[in-house]
């Protein structure tokens, strides 16, 4: 494991890389990481990196928005094969007709979607902003696309008509309100803090509905001591480490993404001693899909 630490150490220096991890990323990932936090934050930190060469320890549709942000820069997916079942619900072609049957909806596109469906959407959102955002828009009917338990949820909070996508995350949607009930029951002094990509009676029966981002602050702030966290297991990897003294627990055995525990440390290697598997989105969808970024970023 050493050995393997400083190769990846030398080749980054090598390359003038930048190691960019998600939140669910496997912890010696994580460790290994210049940064760690949320899609967008991984893309914005790509942009603004001097790097030459970006790692994205994550999966594809992460990749494609470092490449979207960044196209003068190399992205390298340690693993290609790293997807995202949500992302994969939806393409540009079934948007396109969705656009048809809905000719007076805004398209807002959720950042876990590929770069060509971004390319077709009007506007992108992340969890954090998803009610910011479809409340700036004019339009009465939205179409949001592809979660339909973020979608939900942003329904919660506006009076427009949400029209949702039928995608969902299959690691977020295993946790059942029954796991909420015994959770609570084992540990009845600890806060729920869930994700939005969470079943409508899950959020609903939580303490806190929040995104990676903001979950950690949560926690981070709260004077509670124990927490029941539904979300993707690796994040208790931070958890614990930001808040030493406080206890967290998975609210569901079954919060893990296969998907994001692809990454490994000798996958990072192998892509910097290679430089590859290389991610680039290519134009003009890279700049129709920067665009719908970049009215997100208008918003907040």
């Amino acid at each position: 494991m050493e050995e393997l630490i400083k190769e990846i150490q030398e080749l980054k220096k090598k390359r003038r890389a930048v190691i960019l991890a998600h939140n669910y990323q496997p912890d010696a990932v994580q460790d290994m990481a210049d940064f760690v936090g949320d899609s967008l934050e991984l893309s914005r930190k790509a942009a603004a990196s001097p790097a030459e060469v970006v790692v994205l320890a994550g999966v594809r549709f992460m990749a494609e928005s470092a490449s979207i942000l960044a196209p003068e820069k190399t992205v390298l997916l340690p693993d290609i094969f790293a997807g995202c079942p949500l992302a994969d619900s939806i393409d540009a072609e079934a948007l396109r007709r969705a656009r048809e049957r809905y000719p007076d909806a805004a398209v807002v596109c959720y950042v876990n979607s590929p770069a060509e469906v971004k390319a077709e959407s009007d506007i992108c959102c992340t969890s954090s902003n998803a009610v910011q955002v479809v409340q700036s828009l004019p339009h009465r009917r939205v179409l949001f696309v592809p979660d339909r338990n973020l979608a939900h949820y942003v329904s919660r909070f506006t009076d427009k008509e949400i029209i949702p996508w039928e995608g969902s995350c299959l690691t977020h949607c295993r946790v059942t309100r029954e796991d909420v009930e015994e959770a609570r029951e084992a540990h009845p002094e600890a806060k729920v803090l869930v994700h939005p990509e969470c079943r409508p009676e899950v959020v609903e029966a939580a303490d806190f509905v929040g995104s990676t981002g903001q979950i950690l602050k949560y926690a981070r702030e709260s004077r509670d001591r124990e927490f029941l966290i539904g979300t993707e297991m690796g994040i208790i990897h931070r958890l614990e480490a930001e808040n030493p003294g406080k206890k967290f627990y998975l609210l569901s055995p079954g919060l893990i993404c296969p998907n994001m525990k692809l990454t490994s440390l000798a996958k990072i290697a192998q892509a910097l001693r290679e430089m590859k598997p290389v991610v680039r989105v290519p134009e003009p969808v890279r700049s129709r899909a920067r665009e719908a970024l970049e009215r997100m970023l208008k918003v907040g």
